[in-house]
């Protein structure tokens, strides 16, 4: 008797049990949608500050979700007008530079309400073939948002590519600009690092890096590999300087975006007129993957994808050190127009 009792209690445990359980993950959906469904806070002026109040983290999730579903396809005509969403132009566009940090950048800038990211790299200014089909073509590439938003793409191969500049110019002579970059032959090594993946998913071979980077004849830095050329940052600013001023241009310091992404983030908010949104409970730093990963609210974490952070192969020192030697003027010029200095070797 004694143990059908206890079997009987241990029964309407379990029972008790599972109605909370049930519950609490019902109000937790509850919260969430009563959430996504809050009109999003508008915020004054086009970028301005405002302080007599704050976005709330309801608008994030907000944004999240229903902008989320516009963004598949699922919203119709009727929805869209009713939300007043609209495809805007860019307000600021993350040029360059290759394997600086520019998909992580773009990310990062993605927690704050009033940012929202083309989710792929549009490549409108450097294709002769999508930059003929004209402005509509690339307006439509964009995602919705909300006409107080800023919407932001990257494409970095926006930087080197000569007829790039002009292109935005004529798009829009007040654009904002973002350039990361990292040191220099760090990122030349990356550079490779991705295209010799590459090559190895296709069972195919590739040169040494060092064979690539130094020409045989010579024995000189090869300025003609393109993973070089890409680090030589004052060359390719020069060019963009010409249409634009040096006002316009941000610089991020993609080494320090990986070890302190907050103090970068905070600069691009205000290089943007943004007020300050992304905070330190945005950014959590992930020991398996050894990088900062991102909070946008209590149930929503997103981490870089793991083709981020390759190891690089090793190098011969020698044309380390040839490479910093070669790129060390280029760096000072670097330093001198854009009134960033960094402690690269």
């Amino acid at each position: 008797m004694l143990f059908k009792q206890q079997a009987l209690l241990r029964q309407k445990l379990f029972v008790l049990g599972s109605l909370a359980i049930g519950s609490l993950l019902y109000l937790v959906a509850r919260v969430g949608s009563l959430d996504r469904l809050q009109p999003l806070c508008p915020i004054d002026g086009q970028f301005g500050p405002r302080s007599q109040d704050e976005i709330a983290l309801r608008a994030l999730q907000f944004k999240r979700g229903l902008l989320h579903e516009f963004r598949k396809g699922n919203a119709t005509k009727e929805q869209i007008r009713l939300h007043n969403l609209v495809q805007q132009l860019p307000k600021a566009i993350i040029i360059g530079v290759r394997k600086g940090g520019t998909r992580a950048l773009l990310e990062m800038l993605n927690l704050h309400p009033a940012v929202v990211k083309a989710s792929q790299e549009i490549h409108f200014f450097d294709n002769d073939e999508n930059y003929a089909k004209g402005i509509e073509w690339y307006r439509k590439k964009m995602p919705f948002s909300y006409p107080h938003q800023i919407t932001i793409e990257k494409s970095p191969a926006y930087f080197i590519t000569e007829e790039v500049p002009e292109r935005i110019y004529k798009m829009n002579s007040s654009i904002k600009l973002l350039i990361i970059v990292r040191e220099p032959t760090t990122r030349a090594i990356s550079d490779y690092t991705q295209v010799l993946e590459g090559k190895e998913r296709k069972n195919k071979t590739y040169y040494k890096f060092e064979k690539l980077a130094i020409d045989p004849n010579t024995c000189e830095v090869n300025t003609k590999y393109k993973a070089v050329r890409t680090s030589i940052y004052t060359k390719h600013l020069e060019r963009w300087l010409k249409y634009f001023p040096i006002e316009q241009f941000h610089i991020v310091d993609g080494d320090r975006l990986i070890t302190e992404p907050l103090p970068e983030l905070q600069l691009v908010e205000k290089f943007l007129n943004l007020p300050p949104r992304i905070s330190q409970y945005n950014l959590y730093f992930n020991a398996t993957r050894g990088f900062y990963c991102l909070r946008f609210n209590i149930v929503f974490n997103k981490c870089l994808a793991g083709s981020k952070g390759r190891i690089h192969p090793e190098v011969d020192t020698s044309v380390i050190t040839k490479l910093r030697k070669f790129f060390h003027p280029f760096n000072q010029k670097f330093y001198q127009i854009t009134g960033r200095t960094f402690n690269w070797p």
